[in-house]
């Protein structure tokens, strides 16, 4: 029997652990799985630098990437790809729409290519998909600063996103409580912190309803 390989939601444990231990805080097991499905997708993306030295091999891969995303919005996965299988069931039952994807691999193309992250297309409107995955339309606004908080953090540029962390926690009080997992992990500020340390943080953060 061939090796089924890790499953989505061990991938993106691996990959992109900070968003992985916020999505334990969703208690509905399907909603769990669908925003596994969004967040195994960008781990696909992410990858690929890591997997080809040249810029123009890696843009071949993204484009056919967004290639596929025809399939994934027409309710038509690509057979055999658990990722493209995962989120075509996701996009379909949660009516995501298809600018913030076809948006984060553009970004993807321009970072290989040496331009600066394009934070809305990396952080904010995946961050709004998962809001939309847990909570429905109609709560994207409530998280566009606290996205971009994410993605200062995420770049580095610490004292912009402290800064910018009121605002958006002023924002996140017209946020449903059910879609709090899919912003919590905004409360990581040190990714050099062990495991339980996190758990604890994000715990407490999502007692009190604060990043």
């Amino acid at each position: 029997m061939a090796d089924p390989g890790p499953s989505l939601d061990e991938q993106v444990r691996a990959a992109d652990p900070d968003r992985w231990l916020s999505s334990r805080f969703v208690a509905d097991a399907r909603a769990r799985a669908d925003l596994i499905a969004l967040y195994a997708f960008e781990a696909e993306l992410l990858a690929i630098p890591t997997r080809v030295t040249q810029p123009l091999l890696a843009e071949m891969r993204y484009v056919w990437w967004r290639e596929q995303l025809d399939g994934v919005f027409a309710g038509a996965a690509r057979k055999g790809h658990p990722v493209l299988e995962a989120l075509t069931d996701v996009v379909g039952r949660r009516g995501l729409e298809r600018g913030p994807f076809d948006a984060l691999i553009a970004a993807h193309i321009g970072r290989v290519h040496g331009e600066p992250h394009d934070l809305d297309a990396f952080y904010v409107g995946p961050m709004q998909a998962a809001v939309r995955i847990l909570a429905g339309p109609g709560h994207e606004a409530a998280v566009v600063e606290a996205g971009r908080v994410w993605g200062l953090t995420q770049t580095g540029r610490t004292e912009e996103a402290r800064a910018a962390r009121s605002g958006a926690k002023a924002a996140l009080r017209r946020l449903p409580v059910v879609a709090f997992p899919a912003v919590v992990h905004v409360t990581l500020t040190n990714p050099a912190r062990n495991e339980a340390m996190k758990r604890l943080r994000l715990v407490w953060a999502s007692v009190t309803g604060r990043i």
